[in-house]
This record gives C-alpha cells, sequence and structure tokens, in this order.
C-alpha cells in the first residue's frame, strides 16, 4: 500500500539530517523530491501542487522545532498536511434511529463492487450488528449469483429476485424484509457500468428514494490512478456520496487516488480492502494513513487486530514490548502465533515501523510456511537463548540449526532480524515522545 510513496518520502527526508536549519534551497531540493514521489503515486496533480504549496510555506526558514532534528522538523510537516488531506478526523457511521439503517453500494463495473458489499457486512458482524444484503444487479446475473455465495460464506441472509422485478422495487421489498425480520442494516448492491451513464444514475437515484439511504458508498478501484477522481466527482454530483472505499489497495497499486479523491471532491475515504477474502476490510483512518505513508507503521492498527483475537491484556503487553523495543525470542514466538491470527502476515508485516525498508520481492516472498521454519529455530532454543540473545554464539547456533532442521544463515538471518526490529522500535519510540513534547509546548 502505496509502498513506493513512502520510500520516496524517506529518501528525501534522510538528505536534510544533520542540518540545523532549513534553507530555502535545502527545501526546494526536497519538495521538488516529494512532488516527483506524489505525481508518480497517481495522486492528482492539483492536489500534489496544493500539498507542495503548504509544506513550503510552513517549511522555509523554520526554526528546529524544540529538539527535533531538521528532518525531523520536515516529517512532521508532512505528517500533520498529509492528515490534514486525508481528513483530520475519522467520518462516524451514520445510524438511522429507525432500524434497519439502509447503506447504498455504487461504483463502475469491476471496482469490486459484490466483494466489497460482502466484506462491509462482515465488518458490521464484528460491530455486532444483524445485516442483510439485498441483490439489486439484475444487469449481471452472476452478480446475483456472485452476492448469494459471498453471503452464505458470511453468514447473512441475501434477497434476491430473478423474475425480472425492478432493481428500486427488489430493493423496497428487501427494505420490508428486514424490518419484518427486525435486522439492524441493509446493504444495497447495485448494478455498475463500464462508464458512468444517464440510465445507470437514474436507476441508483431511484433505488436511493425509495430505501432513504444513510449511507451512500462509492467502491473505487486503487489501481485506475487518477481517473478513481473523475469517477468520484462525477457520482458525488448525482448522488451526493457519503463516503469513499478503495478496493484492491493490498496489490502493486499506486494508490495515490487515497490521499487525492477527498481533496479534489470533499468525498471523506470511509475504509479500504487489502485482500480478497471476507474479513479484508478495514477502517480508513487519516492519522495512520500518514503515519505508514512516512513509514512509521500503524502500531494501534496491529494492536485493534490483536484485541480481535486476544484479551486486552494480551494486546496491551505486546504493545508495551514493542515500543520499548526489548521484545526476545519468547515474545517473537509468542506474536507469530498472534500475527497468524490476525491475517494475512504480509499484511501485517507492512503494518511495522520502518516497513518500507524491507525490500519488496522478500516481503512478496513471505510465506506462511516459513512462519513453521522461524519458529522451528526459536524452540530449537533453550529458554536462556530465547530470553537473552547475546549469548547466541558460533556453537550454538550450529546446534540450533542442526535442531531445527535450518542453516546456520538462516539462524543468523532470524538473529539480526530480532536487533533490527528492537533498534528500529526505539528509534520510533523516540520520535514519538519529542512530537509529544513539541505538542505540547505548541
Amino acid at each position: 500500500m502505496l509502498d513506493s510513496l513512502t520510500k520516496r518520502l524517506s529518501s528525501a527526508f534522510a538528505r536534510l539530517r544533520g542540518k540545523g536549519r532549513l534553507s530555502e534551497s535545502d527545501v526546494q531540493e526536497m519538495l521538488r523530491e516529494v512532488r516527483v514521489a506524489l505525481l508518480e503515486a497517481d495522486v492528482n496533480f492539483q492536489v500534489a501542487k496544493d500539498f507542495i504549496a503548504r509544506i513550503k510555506e510552513k517549511a522555509v526558514g523554520e526554526e528546529v522545532f524544540a529538539s527535533l532534528n531538521a528532518d525531523q522538523t520536515i516529517i512532521k510537516i508532512v505528517r500533520d498536511e498529509l492528515t490534514e488531506m486525508l481528513g483530520t478526523d475519522e467520518v462516524k457511521f451514520r445510524w438511522s434511529p429507525a432500524p434497519p439503517t439502509v447503506v447504498l453500494m455504487c461504483g463502475l463495473q469491476g471496482s469490486g463492487k459484490t466483494t466489497t458489499t460482502a466484506k462491509l457486512a462482515q465488518w458490521f458482524l464484528k460491530q455486532g450488528k444483524k445485516p442483510m444484503l439485498a441483490a439489486c444487479d439484475i444487469q449481471r446475473p452472476a452478480a446475483i449469483t456472485q452476492l448469494e455465495i459471498l453471503g452464505e460464506q458470511v453468514g447473512v441472509p441475501v434477497f434476491s429476485k430473478i423474475d425480472g422485478t425492478p432493481p428500486a422495487r427488489i430493493a423496497r421489498e428487501a427494505l420490508d424484509r428486514a424490518k419484518y425480520l427486525m435486522l439492524d442494516v441493509l446493504i444495497v448492491d447495485t448494478a455498475g457500468r463500464l462508464t458512468i451513464d444517464e440510465p445507470l444514475m437514474a436507476e441508483l437515484k431511484e433505488i436511493s428514494q425509495v430505501t432513504g439511504p444513510s449511507e451512500t458508498f462509492l467502491v473505487l478501484d486503487s489501481t485506475t490512478g487518477q481517473e478513481a477522481v473523475n469517477v468520484a466527482q462525477a457520482f458525488h454530483e448525482r448522488l451526493q456520496i457519503s463516503g469513499a472505499i478503495f478496493s484492491k489497495l493490498d496489490g502493486d497499486t499506486r494508490g495515490g487516488a487515497v490521499l487525492s479523491v477527498r481533496a479534489a471532491t470533499g468525498v471523506p475515504v470511509r475504509f479500504i480492502g487489502i485482500g480478497e477474502g471476507v474479513e479484508a476490510l478495514e477502517s480508513f483512518f487519516p492519522d495512520r494513513m500518514a503515519q505508514r505513508i512516512l513509514g512509521f507503521g500503524d502500531i494501534l492498527g496491529i494492536i485493534e487486530k490483536a484485541e480481535q483475537v486476544f484479551d486486552l491484556e494480551d494486546a496491551k503487553l505486546m504493545e508495551s514490548k514493542l515500543k520499548r523495543g526489548d521484545m526476545t525470542f519468547v515474545d517473537m514466538l509468542e506474536n507469530f502465533k498472534m500475527v497468524r491470527k490476525m491475517g494475512p502476515i504480509k499484511n501485517v508485516l507492512k503494518m511495522l515501523p520502518g516497513a518500507h525498508q524491507i525490500p519488496e520481492e522478500m516481503i512478496n516472498q513471505v510465506d506462511e510456511s516459513k512462519i513453521n521454519r522461524v519458529q522451528a529455530i526459536i524452540q530449537s532454543m533453550t529458554m536462556k537463548e530465547r530470553l537473552n540473545p547475546d549469548i547466541i554464539n558460533g556453537s550454538r547456533r550450529k546446534r540450533i540449526a542442526l535442531g531445527s532442521g535450518t542453516s546456520v544463515e538462516e539462524v543468523n538471518n532470524l538473529i539480526r532480524q530480532l536487533y533490527d526490529t528492537r533498534k528500529q522500535m526505539k528509534q520510533f519510540s523516540k520520535l514519538e515522545k519529542k512530537y509529544k513534547k513539541f505538542a505540547k509546548r505548541r
């Protein structure tokens, strides 16, 4: 997710290290790189231009903030502006005072709308709600079957008709059915088109009129780049979209439209799809996305995922050890067990601070089965070695490799990984404390 942008920004900031004051030439050089990075990530041109102008205004001649270095000063300015561009606060879900709450889903054909509809149903289930899906895409018969299969997979009812009933009437009958069953949420899946046309908009408006949705979500394919902004503008002008959901953010997409859509259209991003599974939908937090783009990871996101499978005390203990940077192999072994319950490992890895420094090909090669080899290495250590990796010398490493059926090189890499994680977490913790001190002074 926006990995290339993260790497380019980190490279630009690194060149400012060691400077006590930011000169205009320093800022200009850095801004040129940031501008190129944004445009390469498919951020809307005007949005990128305005973003750069705001940073320049705040950065030129800026004294080093408190104990922050020049690069840290710029990072703070960029982080604040990114958060502002993405939306300073998470937009709360609009619940209807008289259930069921209706959510209208719309988007172009191929955007991942039907799959996202099922993912949203899964998200509601996690909130303790009882949702139902309405299959109103009669243009594509396979869409009805697809939604019924996904509904069964998620465990929610699907209202559908294949007798030629108009979409608006199906939606109305689905709403009546949801009321009769005393359900909390009705999610209406609608037809898409390859391009925006008036028949599509007329159909969506009619469905909206008969159901009175509390939320109208537009599903956008993040791989379409700046075109996603144009699509959002067109839908918003006709339907008053309350939020955007970006799909396919787990792939090689540059994802710049995520940064552009709110600034260009006023439509806030509400959710992001990070995988194919029905669990792979996350609420969108602007401040956390800004942190991830700048390479600081999303510790809170990791903790929230952990809380879904472990109790609060376990999650707090994990957070504490990560922030202190004193993780041992005992902790690593426990964390691996937790991570495997938190979803695809590749997605969790990308939420760690400094993840942008890990080569993309290495992350793509992450295999669940490889975790078994790592666990075997740790389990071949004595408890003393797990708690104090400093004592693991050459002979111990050979013994561990032999006992785990791995190589000495693999053992060395794992030990190096532990030390790198400790170092990165300590750096992040120090920087976080500096930001908090500066915020208090301001």
